[in-house]
């Protein structure tokens, strides 16, 4: 395949000119159905700015409309034989940029870069451009959340003993380790499947409570019946569009840093890109942790710490194995794993554990399990085994917040938290709610927070 390391065409002026309403950083991304410039009404009231819409559907009187309301429009490109042309297709019907959605080789961003223009790369989790100086960082593969329920209606259990949730928490929160950019994931509902809006609501909060932004992306039925203005379709938009509309409230959340005494060194080498791994584990039994990939790893990052579990020792370089060995010289705790283990990554490309590693992982799961314990590494949670949590810092170290996701179908009640530290005050925010004023108390632990309800999503603040 021949790509020209130009674009140079007539269009190019024109496109120049085009203001864009936002920042590519501020864009809130959706996918887009529909061409047709009266849908644009369903996105008043809602923060969903930037629409990724496939090829059958690129019209420049739709692209018009948006720019005139201030959306940018973005024409979804798969093939990279016809990535070229179509990015030229796009810039003649007057749309914002394209987005690459897919494996695309080198030299196609290359050409847009020279020609100027706009494109978001959704790649395959294992080509992510990780700390790059890209606007935004994104991959198209991403596991549909949720509690995981077998043939039989039982609950799938996970090595740690809990349900089994699918999430796309953990490797979120290594990519946010290496990046303060925004971060897409744009994996899609299963198809032929009919979405509750809580799952919708889950899949908002999966992304957000890891620093990343989920592309809003509807099934089909809720497509047809939305654009239809059903009423209880447009009333479920309402929910999804309060749930994207409270991160983007708190945008500063995306960057706070990961409040934990336990840090686990990994690369993507060693599973790190994978769903369902050691992070997973973790952040299943509500352990907070800092992820820490190895070109990370410095004296100044250790700080704080009092336990690490190194993934793959072999894969350091001298002085990152340097700063581990003194971290354990001045107190902390290091998990290295076995002698000679060396993780193996599934073989077809997938972003889970297959069989074999997941029995891999296991060994290293049990070690890790007995080290920490009933340790409080920077939070307890009790009651939430339907839930993921994820305990973040303001720069300044305060305040502290604590992400809570329900991957069920039900709310959850009774849930008590005990944070390390003392607070005296704490708050539980939730799309289109009111705050509600909780009441702390001292326990061994630091402080205890007693919290009734939790439907979907929600976030303790504590200061």
């Amino acid at each position: 395949m021949t790509v020209p390391v130009a674009l140079n065409f007539e269009f190019q002026g024109m496109f120049l000119a085009i203001v864009l309403a936002v920042s590519p950083s501020a864009w809130v991304p959706a996918r887009w159905a529909s061409n047709d410039p009266h849908s644009l009404d369903l996105l008043r009231s809602t923060p969903i700015n930037c629409l990724l819409v496939e090829h059958e559907s690129w019209s420049k009187t739709f692209a018009s409309s948006a720019a005139a309301t201030g959306v940018a429009v973005l024409g979804v490109v798969r093939s990279p034989v016809t990535a070229v042309d179509q990015a030229r297709e796009a810039v003649r019907l007057g749309m914002t940029g394209v987005v690459l959605e897919g494996d695309f080789p080198d030299t196609i961003p290359r050409a847009l870069d020279d020609s100027r223009i706009p494109y978001v790369q959704l790649a395959p989790r294992s080509k992510m451009h990780l700390d790059s100086s890209q606007p935004i960082t994104g991959t198209y593969q991403g596991v549909w959340p949720g509690v995981e329920v077998q043939k039989d209606g039982e609950t799938k259990s996970a090595p740690s003993g809990a349900p089994w949730i699918d999430t796309n928490t953990g490797f979120l929160r290594f990519v946010r380790a290496l990046t303060n950019g925004p971060i897409w994931i744009g994996n899609m509902p299963p198809p032929n499947t009919v979405i509750s809006i809580a799952r919708y609501i889950q899949t908002v909060g999966d992304a957000a409570m890891s620093g990343a932004r989920w592309v809003v992306s509807l099934d089909d039925d809720f497509n047809r019946r939305l654009l239809a203005r059903d009423p209880k379709a447009l009333e479920g938009w309402k929910q999804i569009a309060e749930a994207v509309q409270f991160y983007e409230d708190h945008g500063a959340w995306r960057t706070w840093q990961a409040r934990s005494d336990l840090a686990v060194v990994e690369d993507a080498s060693s599973g790190a890109l994978l769903s369902g791994g050691i992070l997973d584990m973790i952040a299943v039994k509500h352990t907070p942790v800092r992820p820490m990939p190895p070109t990370r790893i410095s004296p100044q990052s250790l700080q704080g710490l009092t336990m690490a579990a190194d993934v793959d020792p072999g894969a350091l370089t001298p002085p990152q194995h340097d700063a581990l060995q003194a971290f354990t010289r001045a107190g902390g705790t290091l998990l290295n794993a076995p002698p000679g283990w060396k993780f193996v990554l599934p073989k077809d490309g997938g972003i889970t554990l297959d069989a074999g590693s997941l029995q891999q992982l296991d060994e290293i799961w049990k070690e890790l399990n007995s080290l920490t314990g009933r340790k409080n590494l920077g939070a307890r949670l009790f009651n939430v085994s339907t839930m993921i949590s994820n305990l973040v810092q303001a720069p300044s170290g305060k305040p502290v917040l604590l992400h809570l996701i329900n991957y069920s179908d039900y709310p959850v009640d009774s849930i008590t938290v005990h944070v390390s530290g003392q607070f005296t005050k704490a708050s539980l925010l939730a799309p289109g709610a009111a705050p509600i004023d909780l009441k702390p108390y001292a326990v061994e632990e630091g402080t205890g927070i007693d919290i009734d309800k939790i439907n979907n999503v929600a976030a303790l603040v504590l200061e």
